[in-house]
């Protein structure tokens, strides 16, 4: 998620660093931080943290934290109030896909372009501006987690009526993005009062009630549906938003209410408006949580001798709510922090928050048993140092091909939909693209071989594949199973590490060819030195093809490859190095052929 550094000021009074120390302080405390480029920092955060993190607010709660700053604006420190009840609209849920829905009911409002600050606000996030209603939406799901949806009042066939359920087979809906989605059982939507879909619950509003310039009542959606419903929907739609993205991490129901107070705040300032009320069905409510830890336990897990002050520190840190009897703490779990559930959870935050180089390295015991040797893990290694020793290479082509037994369920850019029923074609087309590069790998003949799995009469098996050049043909390619072996019945395999491996060009190649008649005493070995002394720095390969005495003289034959790293080469790169070589042929006294 991309994450504004100031956006994040705005939650704090005291000067934060800047965003190259803040990328820092997350990624030993927290998250992998993928880049840092103009303030902005794009936060990788780990799916333990979705429900709490996909938001400018946790983020500066984990920098709070972290950098021991408290949080001076957190919108999360009073209970949000949504008392201005409304009878103009209601709201009914037919399933539990939906655990809370809010409705908001917002009339007179203009719809324009949004203030310059929150158009570059959102731009720098990677996010368009549309107008300053959608926007406002936008803006309060990135800062504080809660997706949220504006539906035009006025374009619902009955404004006063809004439900959740499932739908029905082959129902469809054209999108905002007017493409059409056909819908099923397994998809959760929104309707109006005739029961026409209007909305693909957590995942993408509808055309047909989107909000546009000429919107003057609005009913603002802000809800809380299953995370697993919404992930498969989005998969099998081929749809992931923002906000699908969100409900598949599965947040908080109390985050809705915030959420609602918070959008119809900043409409009200950007777009005018008066709010008419709100409808809030809860059916069941998030129970508080309580989570107890020893500092006993702390210690023995982290392997450390944190004292009373240090825990305490870290939980306050952390703005957690705790009580101490004796040294059992009972720690009160913020709303949305739904990760904290077990002591260990509660170890990890004050590990983290410490500092785990503040955690003192111990050696592993040893293993006491044997270490298991898997079957066809060894089987496959024995296969492949054989093929190895037989001047065969390893490749791996993909799994997926245009025919097969098995389809792959939603793959994503349907191509290739079935799993491989077996390695020759894979192979086949490997050595077709491997035979024009012979000279520059320095070989005579393309020998392939690949160890991979297949699906073949509903069952995997491990196979290994081998193919070679026939002259004038594709290949000559042999498949086999892999059959399990036992590692009694061999002794350890000694695999060599002294090789050494270089990256390949991506440029082409070109290959000059030279003969010469060469005193008899003359070894290949003197020849290639000089060649290579006078090819210059692009010759990659040099070697001798061909040889013959006749007449008390002998003939060399050598082959010369250039290439470079950084351009492609053309006749002349070529050229005027095989004239540097052929001079330097002359003045040894070689004649070239």
């Amino acid at each position: 998620m991309k994450i504004s550094r100031d956006l994040l000021q705005k939650f704090f009074d005291k000067q934060l660093p800047d965003a190259a120390a803040l990328a820092d302080a997350l990624t030993f405390h927290a998250f992998e931080i993928e880049s840092v480029e103009n303030d902005i920092l794009d936060v990788k955060v780990t799916a333990n943290r979705g429900h709490d993190c996909l938001s400018h607010r946790g983020i500066a709660k984990e920098l709070s934290a972290i950098l021991n700053i408290p949080l001076a604006n957190d919108p999360f420190t009073e209970p949000p109030i949504l008392t201005q009840k409304t009878n103009a609209v209601s709201v009914s849920i037919t399933t539990p896909l939906c655990t809370r829905y809010i409705a908001g009911h917002i009339k007179g409002i203009t719809v324009g372009p949004s203030p310059e600050w929150l158009r570059k606000n959102l731009e720098a996030i990677g996010q368009r501006s549309i107008n300053n209603i959608v926007d406002a939406t936008n803006f309060v799901m990135f800062n504080i987690g809660q997706p949220l949806h504006a539906f035009d009042a006025e374009k619902l066939s009955d404004s006063s009526k809004i439900g959740v359920r499932v739908a029905e087979e082959g129902e469809k809906m054209t999108g905002l993005d007017d493409k059409e989605y056909t819908l099923g059982p397994n998809n959760l939507v929104i309707v109006d009062g005739s029961d026409t879909v209007i909305g693909i619950a957590g995942v993408k509003g509808g055309k047909a009630t989107g909000v546009d310039e000429g919107t003057n009542e609005i009913i603002i959606e802000s809800a809380n549906f299953d995370g697993v419903s919404v992930r498969k929907t989005a998969a099998a739609l081929r749809l992931r938003t923002d906000a699908s993205a969100r409900f598949e991490q599965v947040i908080s129901t109390e985050l809705a209410a915030y959420g609602m107070r918070a959008v119809v705040d900043f409409i009200i300032q950007i777009a005018d408006g008066e709010i008419v009320g709100f409808v809030d069905e809860y059916p069941k409510a998030q129970h508080a949580k309580k989570v107890s830890v020893t500092i006993t336990k702390v210690n023995s897990v982290l392997g450390t001798s944190l004292t009373d002050t240090d825990i305490q520190d870290a939980f306050t840190r952390l703005g957690f709510s705790f009580t101490k009897k004796g040294e059992e703490y009972a720690v009160a779990s913020p709303f949305e922090r739904l990760d904290l559930n077990i002591p260990e959870d509660l170890i990890e935050e004050v590990g983290r928050i410490i500092g785990y180089d503040k955690v003192m390295a111990v050696e592993l015991p040893t293993f006491s048993k044997q270490p298991e040797v898997n079957p066809n893990f060894y089987a496959a290694e024995l296969v492949r140092e054989e093929l190895m020793s037989q001047g065969y290479s390893e490749v791996f082509t993909s799994v997926f091909t245009d025919t097969g037994e098995r389809v792959v369920a939603n793959k994503e850019d349907g191509v290739r939909p079935y799993l491989r029923d077996n390695l020759t074609v894979g192979l086949s087309d490997a050595l077709k693209k491997n035979v024009p590069n012979k000279d520059l790998l320095g070989l005579k003949e393309i020998k392939l071989f690949e160890i991979g799995t297949v699906w073949q009469s509903g069952e995997e098996h491990l196979k290994v594949a081998t193919v070679k050049e026939k002259k004038g043909s594709v290949g000559e390619t042999t498949e086999n199973v892999i059959a399990p072996v036992s590692s009694e019945m061999h002794e350890d395999l000694q695999i060599s590490t002294s090789a050494r491996y270089q990256p390949f060009s991506k440029y082409p190649f070109i290959v000059r060819d030279i003969a010469m008649w060469v005193p008899a005493s003359t070894t290949p070995e003197e020849v290639l030195s000089v060649l290579r002394e006078n090819a210059g720095d692009l010759l990659v390969r040099s070697e001798l093809f061909d040889q013959f005495e006749k007449n008390g003289k002998v003939s060399y034959a050598f082959r010369l490859v250039f290439q470079s790293f950084d351009h492609t080469l053309v006749d002349e790169d070529a050229s005027s190095r095989m004239e540097s070589v052929n001079a330097a042929v002359k003045e040894k006294g070689w004649e070239v052929r």
